[in-house]
This record gives C-alpha cells, sequence and structure tokens, in this order.
C-alpha cells in the first residue's frame, strides 16, 4: 500500500508544481505559499476530523521531544515551500522540480547519518543517477 501512496504523492507534487506556476503569474510568492499553507491546514483539519483521527487525541499526550522535532519539521516544510514558490516563480517548472527532487539525495544521505539507514552501492548509485539526471534536465 505505501507504494501506492508514494506514487500518488509523487502525482499530486506534479500537479502542484503545474498549478502552482500557472498560479504564481499574478501573485507574490510569499503570498501564495502562504495562503496555500492556510489552505491545506484547514484542509488537512477537516479530513482528519472526518476521519475520526481526533477521537481521544490529545495534545497532552504528545511528548515535548516529539512537539520539537514535528515544529522543527513544520518550519523545514515551510522554508520548503518558500523557496519551491519562489523557485517556481523565476524558472521553469520542469527544471525547478527537477532540482527541488533532489531532496531524494539529501533524504539518502541524512537518513544515514540520523536514523541509521544504510547506503548501499544501489541507493550511491540511484542518487547519482539523480544528480546526473538533474544535471542533464538543467542544462542548457
Amino acid at each position: 500500500m505505501w507504494l501506492l501512496y508514494a506514487f500518488l504523492s509523487a502525482l499530486s507534487a506534479a500537479l502542484v508544481a503545474i498549478l502552482a506556476k500557472l498560479g504564481l503569474k499574478g501573485i507574490d510568492p510569499t503570498v501564495a505559499t502562504t495562503i496555500r499553507g492556510i489552505i491545506m491546514g484547514v484542509f488537512l483539519f477537516l479530513v482528519t476530523l472526518t476521519i475520526g483521527k481526533f477521537d481521544g487525541f490529545s495534545f497532552r499526550n504528545i511528548e515535548s521531544k516529539d512537539w520539537l522535532l514535528i515544529v522543527l519539521s513544520a518550519v523545514a516544510g515551510a522554508l520548503s515551500w518558500l523557496f519551491y514558490f519562489w523557485a517556481l516563480k523565476l524558472g521553469q517548472a520542469s527544471k525547478v522540480v527537477v532540482i527541488d527532487r533532489l531532496s531524494l539525495v539529501f533524504v539518502i544521505i541524512l537518513a544515514a547519518l540520523f536514523l541509521g539507514e544504510g547506503i548501499t552501492w544501489r541507493s550511491a548509485v540511484g542518487a547519482l543517477f539523480m544528480v546526473g539526471g538533474a544535471i542533464l534536465v538543467t542544462i542548457k
């Protein structure tokens, strides 16, 4: 099931790039990102409420370390969105997205450093192919 969700995530991310690029023509990227964030927050709140994930939930059950990590994740996500929308405003969507997806390479490295996930020869070669592909797509 995770594979289906991953492909749906990729398709949704592709739609973000196209729809955002079209929508950024007459608006500042920072304002657009803020509006997007608010809409996403409301949408996610409604989805969580609708599927009953708040039943029995209490904020007091979240430990302080988890709060810190969630807050840091939120700040990193917000920065990612800002940089992404700024890049989309200025560049070609196909090139911006390719560079943005180099986050996969960073995840491989950071997961090895902080999560103890191993880097195999396959993941290393795959990461090199991703970097090479990004270079090929973005050079003139």
